[in-house]
């Protein structure tokens, strides 16, 4: 309970900002804001370094923690995305997109080894030490790095300005008159929902048939799937039609949740993991650059929060429904004596520990195939 706490916090609060703070990113300079946020970010976590030395820090100061970065980085995130079209040709913008993936993905592959190797050596107190320490950084790359505004936002001038709430609604306004990046959207939040439910029940169903190691393994896999698709969109750019491609990775991604479902092998499963990560950096680089050239530069703050908003709220709905529905239906369904035990759905997944976990892996990578074929079929 308190780590899914944790996860609540450390993601409510981006979701809920996430239009207020775009509207403010469109009027504000976009390397302001990213260095106000990373400043914030080292105060919040010196503050945690100083309760530690003191043996003050609680498990409510965890979730304020999180709370409060969250909402940082509902500012920082669409002021970096929308940095990021000012800094770079619209040819690069997929192979840009796959760079910051790439470092998504050494993240996922050496910063947990890193992490064991420093607490070891030098405890908690040190480890959020160097945290505290990078901050310097990242905020001195932004001073020496000269991000451009776009032009219509330092020149527009009008007689009646907006006010905020109304500049933040108007990334919705700009999403919903254009029916094709809002459609492409709304399928990017079912993509996401039935996802999470991979990563949120990936332990779970590992860890109820063999030990820790496995997790590990399966974790692995994922991360070099992650790093080797990462690489693969920044040296290659990605083909002209963007859209096709990116519905086909997430057909192929769909398919990998799908094989991580049909038998307790962790060989298997970390094959499907492979697949799944492989393909999340290819399809949203993609993504990423089709709304980076179609939304105008100067309104990329409120659309992008909006966005943001929309394809995050599903993982919070996820992340809750995943463990009632895997212990009052799914896992019933597959134990010993279950509904589906003795059916052909048993004797293809099996039975017994994280097979009921296993249909639901399967479940969702089939309604994921379902409803990617629906959107290749929409031509808007």
């Amino acid at each position: 309970m308190p780590l899914a706490l944790t996860v609540l916090f450390g993601n409510l609060p981006r979701i809920l900002l996430s239009p207020i703070a775009g509207a403010l990113v469109d009027r504000w300079n976009r390397r302001a804001v990213m260095i106000a946020a990373d400043t914030g970010a080292a105060v919040i976590t010196l503050g945690a370094f100083l309760l530690l030395l003191n043996g003050d820090l609680a498990i409510w100061h965890i979730y304020l923690i999180a709370a409060l970065n969250a909402c940082l980085g509902a500012f920082q995130e669409p002021a970096y995305t929308a940095s990021i079209t000012m800094l770079v040709p619209k040819k690069d913008l997929a192979r840009a997109s796959g760079l910051m993936q790439m470092g998504q993905a050494l993240e996922m592959l050496v910063t947990p080894l890193l992490a064991g190797v420093l607490f070891v050596a030098i405890g908690l107190r040190g480890v959020i030490l160097i945290d505290f320490v990078t901050f310097f950084f990242a905020v001195g790359a932004l001073l020496l790095v000269h991000i451009p505004q776009p032009e219509q936002a330092e020149t527009a001038v009008t007689a009646e300005k907006p006010s905020v709430w109304q500049e933040a609604l108007f990334g919705w306004r700009y999403l919903r008159e254009r029916g094709g990046l809002l459609g492409l959207l709304l399928y990017f939040a079912l993509v996401n929902f039935f996802l999470n439910f991979a990563v949120v029940l990936l332990g779970p169903m590992i860890l109820s048939f063999r030990e820790a190691a496995a997790l590990g393994v399966v974790q692995t896999a994922g991360g070099v799937g992650m790093l080797v698709g990462s690489i693969a969109m920044s040296a290659w750019g990605g083909p002209q039609r963007k859209i096709p491609a990116v519905i086909g990775f997430i057909m192929i991604s769909a398919l990998g949740t799908f094989i991580m479902g049909l038998q307790s092998a962790v060989w298997l499963i970390a094959v499907g993991m492979f697949i799944l990560m492989f393909t999340i950096p290819l399809g949203s680089g993609l993504s990423q650059a089709v709304f980076q050239t179609k939304v105008a530069p100067d309104v990329q703050g409120r659309v992008f929060a909006t966005r943001s908003m929309i394809s995050r709220s599903m993982m919070p709905l996820a992340f809750l429904i995943a463990g009632p529905l895997a212990d009052r239906v799914f896992v019933p369904l597959l134990s010993e004596g279950g509904a589906l035990a003795n059916s052909v759905v048993g004797q293809i997944v099996g039975v017994g520990p994280g097979r009921g976990i296993g249909l639901l892996f399967m479940v969702s990578g089939l309604t994921l195939m379902v409803a990617t074929v629906a959107t290749w079929l929409n031509p808007r």
